[in-house]
């Protein structure tokens, strides 16, 4: 693992393989929490196999007269949403071969009954890092390193200068802006790669088999094989200028959801 690299995400619910993936590649993980909140976004929700194709799985929050707030202000209107959460992973994934040797740590984490859409979706990260074991990644709060007056690329290159990175690790869905306002990562010296993932293809309880499902998913269903699974999907990263000179080559689904 490279020591300087970084890569910088929003907190989201039960996250794709691909999120986890970027974790493990890089030396510190910065949840990016002082940017606005998007409701029915990722940082709300995410979706699990079904027999019927696919379920989404939505935290209610307190939205009104909150048009602006911050992920790190988001309040869960319902702490008792989660019961419902769990009925629905259960009914779907009980006859999952790894379901029971991990389900009860879900159920202890949500009886929790957390406030904070921000606390809930990190103790989840944390604890399914923990359940991959992925051991080696040093995690921050964009809003615990004291950053301000700064907007997109040029917030996201100090939040990596700040962190001693040298290398910054991003998905393909931030390429729009960071082509606008790579100049702040240049002058800090710190070099943009594109994650590069192609998602694998493992046993699911229904079939056919369909991708970018929650982590939990491939959790369930293939257990210590996991993390192993999870990295088969990994291919060198590309670094900015190389993506944008080859750009037809790839292919915008190998990337992300």
């Amino acid at each position: 693992m490279d020591s300087s690299l970084v890569s910088i995400m929003q907190p989201t619910y039960l996250p794709w393989c691909g999120y986890f993936d970027l974790i493990d590649r890089v030396s510190t993980f910065i949840f990016l929490d002082t940017v606005q909140f998007n409701k029915r976004s990722w940082q709300q929700r995410n979706r699990i196999r079904s027999k019927e194709g696919l379920i989404w799985l939505t935290v209610p929050v307190k939205v009104k007269g909150r048009y602006h707030q911050l992920i790190k202000d988001v309040e869960i209107s319902d702490s008792l949403f989660y019961r419902k959460h769990l009925k629905t992973i259960e009914l779907n994934y009980k006859k999952a071969p790894f379901f029971y040797k991990y389900f009860e740590q879900f159920i202890w984490l949500f009886n929790q009954e957390f406030t904070s859409l921000l606390e809930l979706n990190i103790s989840l990260i944390k604890l399914i890092t923990r359940l991959l074991n992925i051991n080696n990644t040093n995690f921050l709060m964009a809003s615990d390193l004291g950053i301000i007056g700064k907007k997109r690329g040029e917030y996201l290159a100090e939040l990596c200068h700040i962190v001693q990175g040298k290398n910054y690790l991003t998905p393909v869905g931030s390429l729009p802006y960071l082509m606008k306002d790579k100049i702040y990562f240049s002058n800090k010296n710190i070099q943009i790669f594109i994650h590069n993932y192609s998602h694998p293809v493992y046993q699911q309880v229904f079939q056919p088999f369909i991708p970018y499902m929650s982590i939990i998913d491939l959790l369930f269903n293939e257990g210590h094989k996991a993390l192993s699974i999870l990295k088969s999907g990994r291919k060198p990263s590309i670094s900015l200028s190389s993506f944008y000179e080859n750009e037809k080559e790839y292919d915008s689904k190998t990337f992300e959801p």
